[in-house]
């Protein structure tokens, strides 16, 4: 009996260890499996964050530059509320720059547009001499007198002009515009401004 016993109990553990054994091998496939597909999971991953990382890095500065335009003409629009404090508008400053080209960087900077205080506009002529603009020539009266300021004056009677000439000549240098209430108005002059200097003589 002792021996049968024994054969028995030997055969269990033999079923046992094949069993194991069987269970073991699987795993270790399933682990290989699993390191295959942890390996391809690892390169698809790094290759993603590669394609983020180049992508957002040149998309960064575009989202920056229309964030930064936004704000700022949400600030333009909020400066002209009508009513709006002085206090509030006090010392502020939009600035605009005029080129010779649309793009800045190859154009050739020919005037600025500085408001300050939202109703005190200075504009700069870069090279007076080049432009050669005058109060009574008839590009100036017929685009920027006629096709801005007239219109500007007869909706706001307060409207002031006053020009600062190049050295000893009646060439203008610079124009000051006071008591300008409206952005509307400084687009205007800005556009006026942009189209005489386009008619640059040659």
């Amino acid at each position: 009996m002792q021996r049968k016993e024994k054969d028995s109990e030997v055969e269990n553990l033999t079923k046992i260890l094949s069993s194991l054994q069987n269970l073991y091998y699987r795993k270790m496939e399933q682990l290989e499996e699993l390191q295959e597909e942890i390996s391809e999971l690892k390169e698809t991953l790094s290759y993603i964050n590669k394609m983020i990382s180049t992508k957002s890095f040149y998309s960064a500065n575009e989202i920056l530059a229309e964030s930064i335009d936004l704000k700022q003409e949400q600030k333009e629009e909020e400066y002209f509320i009508p009513d709006i404090s002085k206090d509030k508008v006090k010392d502020t400053k939009i600035k605009r720059k005029i080129f010779s080209k649309k793009d800045e960087k190859e154009g050739e900077l020919l005037c600025i547009l500085n408001l300050i205080d939202l109703n005190q506009l200075e504009i700069k002529f870069i090279d007076p001499l080049r432009f050669n603009i005058k109060e009574t020539s008839e590009e100036f009266i017929k685009i920027f007198l006629k096709g801005a300021l007239i219109e500007i004056k007869e909706k706001n009677l307060e409207l002031k002009l006053k020009y600062e000439y190049f050295k000893n000549t009646d060439i203008i240098e610079k124009i000051h515009i006071n008591n300008l209430k409206s952005i509307d108005d400084y687009d205007l002059i800005t556009s006026k401004i942009r189209e005489l200097l386009s008619l640059e003589k040659t």
